[in-house]
């Protein structure tokens, strides 16, 4: 059976912290292009739009030699209802690894468990755990090991906070979690964590001496139509300038990007001195090669 990467948990720690080491040295090596993934191809399946997910990916098989294929749904027969397992069937005998974005977990563990080669999830409703190895690269490129850190998240319980709750078990630091009442993450996913996560009633104090904080939009990919309903709700969860000075002196602020300026972040913060934006941004590469030759 191949190894797949659909949940920050497929992988163990020693094997997550050796992905970060990797990702480390990669960054430091020259750019020009290598040929250990000569020949291999990796197949992109893409529902949902993507800059940092596509670019990083295309970018990082071309660097090692290799090729990607971006895939949508307009553009094969997934978008004239096809089984999600017979695509995978034949993908997998043609292509070396696979990588999805799309709308539902259950779906990309249903492409896993039919296909004969690597799938990594690049973002589904539940998780997006690539996101996850890039942030923690460049925290300890930043700060050092993250483990014993004080961490929080700031606004939606989503698939990204998701993520960070397994993260927590398996990096061995403190999660704070400041959600609006009906947008906290599920029990499911905060049993992930292990009695390393909290829930506070504030942002402020889940903020309090935190090493790093972090946030996402409002609202996510299709649940637009709720953005009026969502502002509302999170009108007193921004990142700001007030909220990050209670946290510690050196504090880092992250964002997986895009960002919305004045709605859960203001410019100040994402764009001043304690950002570590750019640094996860560019680390989507890194991280994501790492992985690459971990499953091929």
């Amino acid at each position: 059976m191949p190894q797949h990467f659909l949940r920050l948990s497929d992988f163990n720690p020693s094997e997550l912290k050796a992905l970060i080491r990797r990702g480390i040295e990669l960054k430091q090596q020259p750019a020009a292009p290598q040929e250990r993934f000569r020949g291999k191809t990796l197949a992109m399946i893409f529902s949902k739009s993507s800059t940092r997910t596509r670019v990083s990916f295309e970018v990082a098989m071309a660097q090692l030699g290799g090729h990607a294929l971006f895939l949508s749904p307009r553009d094969t027969q997934l978008g004239r209802g096809e089984p999600i397992a017979d695509t995978a069937r034949v993908l997998s005998s043609m292509c070396d690894a696979v990588m999805m974005r799309n709308d539902s977990q259950a779906e990309l563990e249903e492409f896993a468990a039919n296909s004969a080669v690597p799938v990594i999830n690049a973002l589904t409703d539940q998780h997006h755990p690539c996101q996850i190895l890039a942030d923690i690269q460049a925290y300890t490129e930043l700060r050092g090991n993250i483990a014993g850190a004080t961490v929080t998240w700031v606004g939606d319980g989503n698939n990204v906070c998701n993520s960070w709750l397994e993260a927590a078990r398996l990096f061995d630091f403190e999660l704070r979690i400041a959600a609006p009442a009906g947008f906290t993450p599920a029990a499911e996913h905060m049993e992930a964590a292990n009695g390393a996560a909290q829930l506070y009633d504030t942002p402020q104090a889940a903020v309090a001496g935190a090493n790093l904080v972090m946030t996402d939009v409002w609202a996510s990919m299709g649940q637009e139509a709720e953005q009026q309903r969502r502002a509302t709700a999170f009108a007193d969860y921004q990142v700001n300038e007030t909220l990050m000075a209670g946290a510690a002196d050196d504090a880092l602020f992250m964002h997986c990007l895009p960002a919305h300026r004045g709605e859960e972040v203001s410019a100040g913060v994402i764009d001043g001195p304690q950002s570590a934006v750019w640094v996860e941004a560019e680390n989507r590469l890194h991280a994501q090669k790492a992985l690459l030759e971990r499953l091929l």
